[in-house]
């Protein structure tokens, strides 16, 4: 019922939010017809087109849900009404998996709709690879959305307001590195390296084996997987170790009123 209580907020408070469109379709779609016309510019070939798109989607769809993660707790912050979320009887994960659940929800209705677009605009179809290897894929990229999203949360916890850039900045710094419209090959070394610490990397890398590029790991899934669960993990202790500290700095109160 927790859960469900904050997904529930979430749910309302996105709808009222006069952005809600600019972030659920206009700059999505905006996006996608952007990097599809360069590539019709470029006269890239019909694989690397794919390649682009693919990333183009993930990165999109990866960007809505993580925002709904970090409002679970700028909702608040912005409200000014952080200390009374936790007087109730709750735990981060209540916090954290109601906000996901909507973001998941929504990252959904973005993919479909940037896939629908993409097909239709450029003969890329994203069911290419068949149901098991997309929800693979759709799985990777909101737990990527959900680890992110934890991370602002943290940030946001340990130093108030001057974080909320994090909320768009961070994700955008990841999937960079992920390797979006690129192979993570061409990359520097210190930057490969990263790169090959970001669970989307691994789940991108997956997908696009589908569409004839060659894996660049070593059972990409499973690491993708793997190092997703290691991560949810590490940020709910971080996130459960900040709000203790917000609490003994006075900070909590300062973001209350």
């Amino acid at each position: 019922m927790a859960v469900w209580a904050f997904a529930l907020r979430n749910l309302l408070m996105a709808s009222r939010n006069v952005f809600f469109v600019f972030e659920l379709a206009f700059w999505p779609v905006v996006g996608v017809l952007s990097i599809g016309l360069l590539t019709r510019f470029l006269e890239l070939s019909r694989e690397t087109t794919s390649f682009v798109l693919l990333g183009t989607i993930a990165l999109s769809t990866v960007q809505v849900c993580q925002l709904d993660v970090s409002y679970a707790v700028l909702y608040d912050t912005w409200s000014k009404s952080m200390k009374h979320q936790f007087l109730a009887p709750i735990g981060v994960r209540h916090l954290t998996l109601g906000a996901w659940s909507v973001g998941i929800l929504r990252g959904l209705v973005v993919f479909a709709l940037l896939a629908g677009l993409a097909a239709w605009a450029f003969g890329f179809d994203v069911r290419q690879a068949g149901p098991a290897p997309l929800a693979v894929f759709l799985a990777g990229c909101f737990l990527t959305a959900l680890i992110v999203g934890v991370l602002v949360c943290v940030l946001i916890m340990l130093f108030g307001t001057r974080a909320e850039a994090s909320a768009w900045a961070t994700v955008n710094l990841v999937l960079v590195l992920a390797g979006i419209y690129y192979p993570i090959a061409i990359l520097p070394p210190w930057a490969a390296a990263l790169a090959a610490a970001i669970p989307l990397t691994y789940f991108l890398d997956a997908y696009r084996s589908h569409y004839g590029f060659a894996s660049e790991f070593t059972s990409p899934v499973a690491t993708g997987l793997l190092l997703s669960a290691l991560y949810v993990v590490a940020g709910h202790w971080a996130l459960v170790a900040a709000i203790r500290r917000t609490r003994r700095s006075g900070l909590l109160l300062k973001m209350s009123e």
